[in-house]
């Protein structure tokens, strides 16, 4: 219990989006965190990621660097945030913390957490309304625009639906915007996400 690292077995992260691989403590008077690393195993041995020590922090693999940061000023907290997700990124990570106690004994602690990247299919697209049921007065201005979840980056074209069914395609983007409505633009609207 005493100076225990939580974290959690398994990270399942989004291709191109960022997860945090968490690695937390209760800090206590007694100890002082002197040096503070991740490393990760992809199979083919571990190497160190990231370094905290009395110099600062110390990025040791090229390609994470302007990827991976640990929270500063968060006592007890040594989570790991990586950004930007690639395929190869999945492996074991471990978070390593030393301590030193008052008597100068050192205390060594480390967990490990498994990151599975993998690639989300888009969602169904919602459309969210700038104004709640949209009968609006000729001349107003107005937006519509569509969400989706799924691995980025996710395009967006808005269609609307002509009069024999057939779809008209009006712009891409996930904002559908009017400056000044006219009656002719009354219809029925809808959006599609797409990703890789």
């Amino acid at each position: 219990a005493f100076l225990d690292l939580s974290t959690v077995h398994q990270v399942t992260g989004t291709w191109m989006a960022s997860t945090t691989l968490p690695c937390t403590y209760v800090p206590t008077e007694d100890f002082t965190q002197q040096t503070l690393s991740w490393s990760v195993d992809q199979g083919s041995g571990t190497s160190t990621i990231f370094h905290r020590d009395s110099t600062g922090d110390h990025i040791l693999l090229s390609k994470f660097r302007g990827r991976v940061s640990v929270p500063k000023h968060n006592p007890g907290d040594a989570s790991l945030l990586i950004q930007n997700l690639e395929m190869p990124d999945s492996g074991h990570y471990t978070c390593q913390i030393v301590w030193r106690s008052r008597d100068n004994n050192l205390i060594t602690k480390e967990v490990t957490t498994i990151v599975k990247v993998v690639k989300v299919a888009a969602t169904k697209p919602i459309i969210r309304a700038a104004e709640p049921g949209l009968t609006l007065p000729a001349g107003a201005s107005t937006s519509l625009s569509c969400e989706a979840g799924g691995s980025p980056p996710i395009s967006y074209r808005w269609f609307r639906r002509g009069p024999a069914g057939t779809a008209e395609l009006l712009r891409s983007g996930a904002e559908l915007a009017w400056r000044g409505l006219r009656p002719s633009d009354s219809g029925t609207y809808f959006c599609e996400a797409h990703n890789r």
